[in-house]
């Protein structure tokens, strides 16, 4: 008698194992091919920004444009938020895909080990944010220390220019809840609350020239406080401290406000993020817009003109996506 392994198969049962078979291939090119039946990116993308008047939405607005001529299968949604903190909290929820958060942000973010913090990588680094101190040219506010017992506006409950605020009046000296009167408000409130004598100063933490701040320099006479005495003491209160690093803005930034000065000041890097279970074809894709649009993006945001290949891999204190370590990897030294 032959053994069983060894009879030739009837014909049903050739018909059934070719059917499985299919079967196991179609689900194999499905999983290789999870955006689109010839592998390009397609369906809606989520990116969460910050307030409509600051760099990150023009960032973002820029970008969108360079994935539209990339990859014109995708649907690409700019989300506005209060900034980094809730950046990070969107896209770890999954109610966004890609986001923009500073480096120390997301270091905080980390530490505190807040909601989806293990699932958080980097795409790449992107411009670094300038942090300012902004009065009106007759304010009395020419150092940090100054600002006891004023109005000052500090940015919303969840955005980065909140965090770095706070450690910088620590590094003033100054409490941050007893020693100043923090209106919790953001860029598209605070240069009109400046403007109308409703505060006495606002901090601000973004890219140069930030528009928010052009136009209210247009609009009243304004004054930049230098913060690059402030180094020390931040650095002082610890690891995320290292996160920034001293830094001018130089005269040409806002040329009006400045007259030719430059302002010694503090600055931190941002990082296009993600999760670990974005695509890494669409996660790379993305990445290569990033670095092919630089210097589209940097004409009208100047501090991304930074951005190439020799930075954007440093991405502390975050691992790349490996859909972003292979465009890093494939691209020629």
């Amino acid at each position: 008698m032959v053994p069983s392994f060894l009879r030739r198969p009837g014909r049903r049962r050739t018909l059934q194992a070719a059917v499985a078979t299919a079967a196991v291939l179609g689900l194999l090119l499905w999983w290789l091919l999870p955006l689109g039946g010839d592998g390009r990116p397609d369906g809606k993308v989520v990116f969460a920004t910050g307030v409509r008047t600051g760099v990150y939405a023009e960032y973002g607005r820029l970008l969108r444009e360079g994935l539209a001529r990339d990859e014109p299968g995708l649907d690409v949604r700019l989300h506005p938020s209060e900034g980094s903190i809730d950046n990070l909290r969107k896209v770890t929820a999954g109610r966004a895909d890609f986001a923009v958060a500073a480096a120390d942000s997301v270091a905080t973010y980390r530490r505190d080990r807040l909601p989806g913090w293990q699932r958080l990588r980097a795409v790449a680094r992107l411009y670094d944010d300038y942090v300012q101190l902004v009065v009106l040219r007759d304010s009395p506010v020419r150092r940090t220390t100054d600002l006891r017992g004023l109005r000052v506006g500090v940015g919303e409950d969840g955005s980065g220019v909140q965090l770095i605020t706070r450690r910088l009046l620590s590094a003033a000296g100054l409490d941050f809840d007893r020693d100043v009167a923090a209106v919790r408000m953001g860029l598209n409130t605070m240069p009109k609350l400046l403007r109308e004598g409703e505060i006495d100063a606002f901090f601000w933490s973004g890219g140069l020239p930030t528009e928010a701040v052009e136009r209210l320099a247009g609009q009243a006479e304004i004054e930049l406080v230098p913060l690059g005495d402030l180094l020390g003491a931040l650095h002082a209160q610890g690891e995320l401290a290292r996160y920034y690093r001293a830094a001018v803005m130089p005269p040409d930034a806002y040329p009006t406000v400045q007259r030719d000065t430059a302002v010694p000041t503090l600055a931190v890097a941002n990082l296009l993020v993600t999760t670990e279970r974005e695509d890494s074809r669409l996660t790379e894709s993305v990445t290569s817009t990033v670095i092919r649009d630089r210097d589209r993006i940097g004409r009208v945001v100047h501090a991304a003109q930074r951005v190439d290949l020799r930075t954007a891999v440093f991405t502390d204190p975050l691992e790349l996506h490996e859909g972003a370590a292979r465009y890093y990897r494939e691209q020629k030294p």
